[in-house]
């Protein structure tokens, strides 16, 4: 499926006319955390010469955080960067070109200790809740529309809030100074792989709002002037990109060269990031997905009050690259 979806976009480029072999430059710069899952796969595709199966050269830069290759990418430092598709929006709405193509399914979820009283959303009340991406994540607004919708409870004072970086967070639900943490999906699979209990993740929140499309939740961001003018490299990365993960899903070789870069000792962890990160391979992306992503949208520009999304409930055009 995902191939299919490559090979479309870069027949639709050639049809565009903007592909000439001759001329388009085969260089492609991208921003990448030092301990993200892109990191993993362009270690995969620069160990097996994946690139230079394509033809092309990858120029990485590491960046210190998600906001700071947001801001590469506005500065042109960098080519393409993993972000999210809220973002991509609202920079839409503001009048920039970037644009967004599927990388994740992956959601953050609601942690609690294997042997919590909580046993759903309605027993968060009075609790001390860690929230990792601070008051205007997408998962938050989320979680706090669907307890308005299902218990009439307002999150947002009924529960006792910790904003804080997702590794802290992971660490004070472990020493049992929070009740509960909504975290992103790779330190919540750290935790369930420690026994700890999932309560609802994003997909379930998503079902629960009325939105049932499994929406990915990250993507490759990119210009779109720059995609239509190096069609070649762009096309070229993506192909290489889903040979890295089908490698890094398929065999246990690779596994073994990349889980140094996930920084963890522990197995159990290991094994956990690679089935969540594997779990989270784009399998269907088209209408459905894009009129869902729509829902979603409208949904945050209520809960957040415009906060996130801007000025405007209604998704931009050009946010999904065609």
């Amino acid at each position: 499926m995902r191939m299919r979806i490559i090979s479309s976009i870069f027949l639709a480029l050639i049809a565009a006319g903007h592909v000439c072999a001759e001329t388009v430059d085969q260089k492609i710069k991208i921003g990448m955390l030092a301990f993200g899952t892109l990191n993993w796969e362009l270690a995969v595709i620069q160990e097996e010469k994946l690139d230079k199966s394509q033809g092309i050269t990858i120029e990485t830069t590491p960046l210190a955080s998600a906001e700071a290759g947001k801001i590469a990418l506005q500065g042109g430092s960098v080519d393409l960067i993993v972000s999210d598709w809220i973002w991509v929006a609202n920079q839409r709405g503001q009048g920039m070109d970037v644009t967004f193509l599927p990388y994740s399914t992956s959601h953050g979820a609601l942690i609690v200790p294997a042997g919590s009283s909580i046993q759903g959303i309605a027993d968060l009340k009075g609790k001390r809740l860690g929230i990792a991406g601070g008051g205007l994540d997408k998962n938050w607004l989320l979680l706090r529309a669907l307890a308005q919708k299902q218990h009439g409870l307002d999150l947002d004072k009924s529960a006792d809030k910790v904003f804080g970086a997702p590794p802290l967070l992971n660490q004070q639900l472990q020493q049992g100074k929070l009740d509960a943490v909504l975290n992103y999906w790779n330190f919540a699979a750290k935790l369930e792989a420690q026994n700890y209990r999932r309560l609802i993740d994003g997909r379930g929140i998503l079902r629960g709002l009325g939105v049932d499309a499994d929406v990915p939740s990250l993507g490759y961001v990119f210009g779109e002037d720059w995609a239509n003018a190096h069609a070649n490299a762009l096309s070229g990365f993506l192909k290489a990109a889903d040979a890295a993960q089908k490698s890094i899903c398929e065999s246990d070789a690779v596994w073994r060269k990349v889980v140094p870069l996930t920084q963890e000792t522990d197995e159990r962890i290991q094994n956990a990031l690679r089935q969540h990160y594997c779990d989270g391979r784009i399998k269907s992306w088209g209408e459905t997905e894009k009129k869902a992503a729509a829902e979603i949208f409208a949904l945050l520009h209520q809960s957040g009050e415009g906060r996130l999304t801007g000025k405007s409930g209604t998704l931009p055009e050009g946010v999904f690259w065609r």
